[in-house]
Order: structure tokens, then C-alpha cells, then sequence
């Protein structure tokens, strides 16, 4: 068995097992409070360090932000248009369904996944992207819920307000902030504190991927369950295949480009559901793109893993 088979089966092994410990009830009920400490503690101690940590000369972002950027964007845009004219889904639903298509789960499955498989180096790339995308996604859906209109569209400084406020109480940009913050002093961290951050780090991977598989069973496939499959398809392969060639075109350094091409092929995480949820449309279709999606991400993953590491090398 390759290292890189063995690495995609110990992944989604742990999301297996977190949904089985659910599901059996085992620790039913519990799977909100552990990704809570995940997403809260755990993954922004990890990208503290990775930030103070990291040599990231070596991997501006420019060219890593125009690549898996420009691959979300087109994903986003043909979900979208295909919700809208071959679904027949109205303009704020179609909106959901470009988000799923194009929204990758970058932080519960991808740092533990790109830490498993290409190291910390891995982890300072991934930490480029991770950085600005719940910004960059969460502002175009703002925006874009705005333009739709609709009852619960957001407008004006409340549409600026609701952004400045996500981000300033989201866990993970603060550790990504204050990282940043704790490099620019050129200072040391002392012993005790950095025993701290490595020990919650340390353990942010395996927790996330638990708790991701816990809350699966909050998703249960329902209605909308082929519109979903269409839209995991596009997340899937669709988004990949853009980021691949793009990363060919632009001659990315090869780690750098491996770490691109398998976060964009990551399935769709939680947010496009809490997307819909907080504009009252398309609830069903992001939380079945979510569980259908993730289902098939184990076979996926592994493909485009296989297929970056023959391009790339």
C-alpha cells in the first residue's frame, strides 16, 4: 500500500469513526461540543503556530490566492448558472447551490488531511488560502444575497456590519491574526505558552476529523439529494480539474500546487449550510452537498491526490 493510499484511508478512517460513534450512540449528542472545541481552540492554536512558525518566502500567496480562487469562481459560477437554468431553482437558491459547488471544507478535513500528507510545509501553503477564504466567500454571498434581495437579504452598513462582525468573533481568523500580530514583534514565544499551543495544535487534527464525522449525522439526505449530487460532482471533479490546469499554466512549484489542487478538491464543509440557514433558502441542497459529498471525497481525494502527485511529482 502507498504512503499516499494509506494516508486518504487514516483520514477519512477517523471521519468514518466519528460518525459511527454517533450514529451507535456512543457518544450521541456530543458532536456539536467537540467541533465546537475543534473549530474554537484546537485548529486556531494550529494555525497560531503555523503563522509564527512557518517560512513562508517560499510560497507567496499571489499566486496561490489567483489559482484556487480562480478555480472556486468558475465552480461557483456553473453551479450556480446550473441551479438557476437546468434546475429551475430561484435566484437565492441558485446562489446556495453556486456556494456549495465552489466552498471547500478547508479546515475540519483539509489541515489535518494536508498535514497528514505533505507535512507543515504543507500546512504554511494551506494556511495562505484558509487565511482569506471564509472572508473572500463570505463577502461575495453577502453581496450577492444583496443583489437577489429577498426578506432576509442583507443591505447597506447592515451587510457590512454582519461581515466585520463574522470575522472578528470567527475563532480561526483570530488565531491566524494574532500569529501573524505575535510574528511581526520579532519575539520568541516563552516556553509555557508555546507548550500550550503545541499541545492543543497537536491534537487538532484528529479532533476535527472526529468531530466532522460525528456531525454528518446532523445532515441526513432528504430532499434535493440528486441537485446535490450535481453540485458535489462540480465540487468534486469540476473545481480540481480548473485548479490543476491553472497550476500547470502559472508553473506553481510543485508542493505548492499539490496542496492547491487537493484543497480544491475537497467536498463542501458546513458553512454553505449556515449560509443558508441565515438567508432562509436552500437549506436542504447545502446540507445533502455536505453528506453526498463527503461520502464520495474518500475516492475523489485520493484521485486527484494520485493525479497531482504524477503531474507534480
Amino acid at each position: 500500500m502507498s504512503a499516499l493510499t494509506e494516508s486518504t484511508i487514516y483520514i477519512f478512517g477517523i471521519v468514518a469513526l466519528g460518525f459511527l460513534a454517533a450514529w451507535s450512540g456512543v457518544l450521541r449528542g456530543h458532536g456539536e461540543q467537540l467541533a465546537e472545541f475543534a473549530t474554537s481552540i484546537a485548529v486556531p492554536a494550529l494555525l497560531f503556530r503555523t503563522m509564527i512558525t512557518s517560512d513562508f518566502a517560499a510560497s507567496g500567496p499571489w499566486l496561490i490566492w489567483a489559482v484556487y480562487f480562480a478555480a472556486a469562481a468558475a465552480s461557483w459560477a456553473l453551479g450556480q448558472a446550473l441551479a438557476y437554468f437546468v434546475l429551475r431553482r430561484d435566484g437565492r437558491g441558485s446562489i446556495i447551490a453556486g456556494v456549495a459547488s465552489g466552498f471547500s471544507n478547508l479546515v475540519l478535513l483539509g489541515l489535518p488531511f494536508t498535514l497528514a500528507v505533505f507535512g507543515h510545509e504543507g500546512v504554511s501553503i494551506l494556511s495562505l488560502i484558509v487565511a482569506v477564504h471564509l472572508p473572500t466567500m463570505l463577502a461575495v454571498s453577502i453581496v450577492m444575497f444583496a443583489a437577489a434581495g429577498g426578506e432576509n437579504a442583507p443591505r447597506g452598513l447592515a451587510a457590512v456590519r454582519e461581515f466585520a462582525v463574522t470575522l472578528a468573533t470567527n475563532a480561526m481568523i483570530v488565531g491566524i491574526v494574532a500569529g501573524l500580530a505575535w510574528r511581526l514583534t520579532g519575539l520568541d514565544m516563552p516556553a509555557l505558552p508555546m507548550r500550550l499551543v503545541d499541545t492543543f495544535a497537536g491534537v487538532a487534527g484528529p479532533l476535527a476529523l472526529f468531530a466532522m464525522g460525528m456531525g454528518l449525522g446532523r445532515f441526513p439526505l432528504k430532499a434535493n439529494f440528486a441537485q446535490a449530487f450535481l453540485m458535489a460532482l462540480l465540487k468534486l471533479g469540476f473545481m480540481p480539474a480548473v485548479a490543476l490546469a491553472l497550476a500547470v499554466a502559472v508553473d506553481l512549484p510543485p508542493l505548492v500546487a499539490k496542496v492547491v489542487v487537493v484543497s480544491a478538491s475537497l467536498p463542501t464543509g458546513v458553512n454553505p449550510y449556515l449560509f443558508a440557514v441565515r438567508f432562509g433558502t436552500g437549506q436542504g441542497l447545502a446540507s445533502n452537498s455536505l453528506t453526498v459529498g463527503t461520502l464520495l471525497a474518500a475516492f475523489s481525494t485520493a484521485f486527484w491526490l494520485s493525479v497531482s502527485q504524477a503531474v507534480f511529482g
